[in-house]
């Protein structure tokens, strides 16, 4: 499948989905699900240009250095004072089933799941996902949150819509309620996300740079001295 997708035979989608098939990652299990990056970095324009890479992420990059300004607190934070573990950058994973839920929150199974794992209720409204720019910008401020994105970022609008009316509370700041996950301004429904965000995955740009992102969550760069390196040891 390399040569494949080397050759354009297959879509990046489907090489991310084989990948993850082969690294033992499935959607039975929330705790191996399947993982797919971040691509883009421009939640806000009004409309979105695919040829213009600053509107892309720099995918030779965790997720957790996005932001260059936290490349140097996780450089420093690269020690274990206790010398009980090995060392490590960041504490929480890029995936995991807490971040699965947190994703699917309005799409049964996952709403039940999420309410069992937060003791019977919703989790606190600003810690849900609501809106697809904050969960960017959370990406920039929180050097914490490491989370990467699942497939159904690329084919599925229904989670992002919450069908069933449950009552997500309301945000502190804004006291807005917590309902449909909000949209990126060049997105017309979401439809049209769906849509947009998986033509950003088949890009130009993503083609040429996709690689970079498989090297750290699947490839020589997960551990070792190159781990170190590209600051990606995880606890």
């Amino acid at each position: 499948s390399l040569q494949k997708w080397v050759l354009r035979e297959i879509s990046n989608f489907e090489y991310l989905m084989q990948l993850n098939t082969i690294a033992g990652r499935t959607y039975n299990d929330l705790s191996q699900y399947p993982v797919f990056p971040w691509i883009l970095r421009d939640y806000v324009s009004e409309t979105l240009d695919l040829t213009n890479p600053a509107v892309f992420r720099d995918l030779s990059k965790p997720i957790g250095v996005a932001n260059e300004r936290h490349a140097r607190d996780v450089k420093e934070n690269f020690e274990d004072p206790t010398g009980t573990v090995d060392k490590f950058h960041y504490g929480t994973h890029y995936s995991n089933a807490a971040g699965v839920m947190h994703y699917l929150i309005r799409t049964e199974p996952f709403t039940t799941l999420h309410i069992q794992l937060q003791s019977g209720r919703f989790d606190c409204s600003d810690r849900q996902f609501h809106s697809v720019p904050a969960a960017w910008q959370a990406r920039m401020e929180n050097p914490v949150d490491v989370k990467e994105l699942i497939p159904e970022f690329f084919y599925f609008p229904e989670f992002l819509e919450n069908q069933n009316g449950f009552d997500l509370g309301c945000l502190q700041l804004s006291n807005e309620k917590v309902g449909d996950v909000v949209l990126p301004r060049w997105a017309r429904s979401r439809e049209d996300f769906i849509y947009q965000h998986r033509k950003a995955l088949e890009s130009e740009y993503v083609s040429a740079h996709l690689h970079e992102w498989i090297d750290l969550i699947f490839g020589y760069k997960q551990r070792g001295p190159a781990a170190v390196e590209a600051l990606n040891v995880f606890y």
